[in-house]
């Protein structure tokens, strides 16, 4: 690591999805396992997608929703576990709040399960008062129906 050419781009088009996999895999026990079709899609739907690189090696990687006025929510924040504790984390989720598109948000959330402390430092704080899930059964079925319209055309 002593070597390091890192860079940070907003261009979803520089995401090769292969090596996102791949890099959630090794980084991210709550995102092992999905597919090339629903990374794109989620990239597809995502604004801003901010990726981190060591040359061409994908090493860190965070995206956002949001309306771009009053609410957003990052999702998948990652950084190799070989550039962990270098700072790039911090750098990256600054990168996303930092966007044009989220820098006028009036609330900002994320969820996580073992790194509060961490995005803390960075200004989060703890909410429990507003997190519900709705488990959506439709959503498996309207996923295979979008897998299958993108094959079709």
């Amino acid at each position: 690591m002593n070597d390091l050419q890192i860079k940070f781009s907003d261009r979803k088009s520089e995401i090769d999805l292969y090596q996102l996999q791949e890099l959630l895999n090794v980084s991210a026990f709550w995102a092992k396992g999905r597919s090339i079709e629903d990374l794109g899609i989620a990239i597809a739907n995502s604004e801003p997608v901010i990726s981190v690189w060591n040359s061409n090696r994908l090493i860190g990687f965070a995206r956002a929703t949001s309306d771009g006025i009053y609410r957003a929510t990052i999702w998948d924040v990652v950084i190799h576990p070989e550039y962990q504790r270098s700072g790039l984390g911090s750098n990256l989720v600054e990168t996303v709040l930092r966007h044009p598109r989220m820098k006028w948000v009036e609330r900002i959330y994320l969820m996580t399960t073992h790194q509060q402390g961490f995005y803390e430092k960075i200004g989060f704080q703890t909410n429990s008062t507003t997190t519900m899930v709705l488990h959506n059964q439709a959503n498996h079925a309207f996923v295979l129906l979008l897998k299958f319209s993108f094959r079709n055309h």
